[in-house]
């Protein structure tokens, strides 16, 4: 029941933000099917930032898994890869908006994953008080990241975005959480739900740059 009214709630922010700030992508996007029919740019844009999204969630999944685990070795290799994926991640806008707002956003996406790790650290050593510190930290990013999405790029709303990312932490509690008590099918239905809601994230990114930037996606 949990994971159905977190995925509702994840629905219902995603469908805000895409009426609100993507229309030049909604207007020509097939996203059941994952095809697009407008420009190539747009369609190349979003894939690649597709790949990026769920590669961040599928490295600290790792983690999370070799850390439990015990996997020392696993889990330092796997978070050199969450890294290299931020880093990805806030390259991608600095065509965009600039050197010194890619730095800013991989900042950003460090605090997210170090706050992530606490949680995990946390719920492996079994400290509710830890955890809550955490998820504070975590939530205190998330504020901190929707500031910065919908003030570079008017097209994303603030509290949408906020619920978008809110809605993400949520997943990192949830799945750690799962893994930790060997809730292995509810886990998987977690990861589905992950990979959806990086595809969202995604698709209302290149829709905001495609509204903001025409001239670079025609």
């Amino acid at each position: 029941m949990r994971l159905t009214k977190r995925t509702t709630l994840t629905t219902s922010i995603l469908a805000v933000l895409l009426s609100a700030a993507i229309p030049v992508y909604a207007e020509h996007a097939n996203h059941e099917a994952g095809t697009v029919d407008a420009s190539p740019r747009i369609a190349q844009t979003d894939a690649a930032l597709r790949d990026l999204w769920v590669g961040h969630v599928f490295w600290v999944r790792n983690v999370v898994v070799e850390t439990l685990a015990g996997n020392k070795e696993a889990a330092t290799a796997a978070e050199n890869e969450v890294v290299a994926n931020a880093k990805q991640i806030a390259a991608s806008i600095e065509p965009f908006y600039g050197k010194a707002a890619s730095d800013k956003l991989f900042g950003l996406l460090a605090g997210h994953y170090g706050a992530t790790k606490q949680y995990l650290e946390a719920t492996a050593a079994g400290s509710q008080e830890k955890q809550a510190a955490a998820m504070k930290s975590l939530t205190g990013n998330v504020e901190e990241i929707a500031v910065f999405l919908s003030g570079a790029n008017p097209n994303l709303p603030h509290d949408a975005v906020k619920g978008l990312f809110l809605a993400h932490i949520a997943h990192h509690q949830q799945q750690i959480q799962q893994l930790h008590d060997k809730q292995y099918p509810q886990e998987a239905q977690t990861w589905e739900a992950m990979k959806e809601h990086m595809y969202g994230i995604a698709d209302a990114l290149t829709g905001a740059l495609a509204k903001q930037f025409p001239a670079k996606f025609s």
